[in-house]
């Protein structure tokens, strides 16, 4: 009996060998074969297929979350550099801006420069002007360690805008052309025609129209419109031929006597940052 269960064990053995082999065999031929696969394999494929995705559904979703994040820190980094860029641009321009109007001014001052070859010319910055004594006064960042004194006739671009009142060593206020202070010490001034001058004073300011006015004249030379206005000498504290601006309006009194003028500035005297003092050299000019 012993011996009759051996040899079953054996021959079940030798049918598993033999089902394997004809498996394997059977396994090769369908590969090879170009026809359709049979129902059982495909379903196994087909059921393969789906697990194959919805193992790498999450996986994939994964890793698209990472790529997004990664590209967020990516863009948030690229806006921060270019917002720094901005603000640098704009710090740029601004500066820039400010250079273009310094620029403008000093060329203007060496325009002037070239036209008062008689004179010393001593350029400085304006420190302070207050809105409440605006057309009166100003603050200049030179003083008597710079050799600034007194009654010095200052301008700005190429017109006269006022002179010097007060020196400390480090600054000088400036008594301005337009001011309403009736002590004011006032220019003496002459217009240029086209049969001689025209002297007389610089009386006062309109700060409507912003000209000048001009009165006290003391000559029958006929003036018009567009004459030159620039300072005359009398007086001894002001070199002559200082610019003064050019005339717009020419006014008689009610009985066609006295006579006075309005007077364009030859500078923008609400608009300078840049001033040129002037030193007379030679008394008597």
């Amino acid at each position: 009996m012993q011996k009759f269960f051996s040899n079953r064990k054996l021959i079940i053995v030798m049918i598993a060998i033999i089902i394997s082999m004809g498996l394997m065999a059977f396994s090769v031929s369908v590969r090879n074969s170009e026809k359709t696969p049979p129902l059982v394999q495909r379903f196994g494929n087909d059921v393969v297929g789906v697990v194959d995705r919805v193992v790498a559904l999450p996986a994939n979703g994964v890793k698209s979350s990472f790529g997004a994040v990664s590209n967020l820190i990516n863009t948030y980094e690229e806006n921060t550099k270019l917002k720094a860029q901005l603000d640098d641009l704009a710090q740029t321009k601004t500066r820039a801006q400010t250079l273009q109007s310094e620029n403008k001014e000093l060329k203007k001052q060496l325009k002037l420069d070239k036209t008062l070859t008689d004179y010393s010319q001593l350029n400085a910055a304006v420190l302070t002007r207050s809105p409440a004594n605006w057309q009166n006064n100003l603050v200049i960042n030179k003083g008597s360690l710079a050799g600034i004194k007194k009654n010095m006739p200052v301008m700005a671009g190429s017109g006269l805008i006022g002179r010097i009142v007060e020196v400390n060593g480090t600054n000088s206020k400036v008594e301005l052309i337009t001011t309403d202070n009736q002590s004011a010490n006032r220019f003496a001034a002459e217009v240029i025609t086209s049969d001689g001058t025209a002297n007389g004073i610089i009386t006062g300011y309109d700060q409507a129209t912003s000209e000048l006015k001009m009165g006290q004249l003391n000559s029958d030379a006929k003036i018009k419109v567009g004459d030159t206005v620039q300072t005359s000498g009398l007086g001894g504290l002001t070199p002559r031929g200082l610019y003064i601006g050019k005339v717009t309006k020419i006014k008689h009194d009610d009985y066609g006597l006295a006579l006075s003028l309005e007077i364009k500035p030859a500078v923008d005297l609400d608009d300078f940052t840049v001033v040129t003092v002037i030193e007379r050299q030679i008394a008597g000019d």
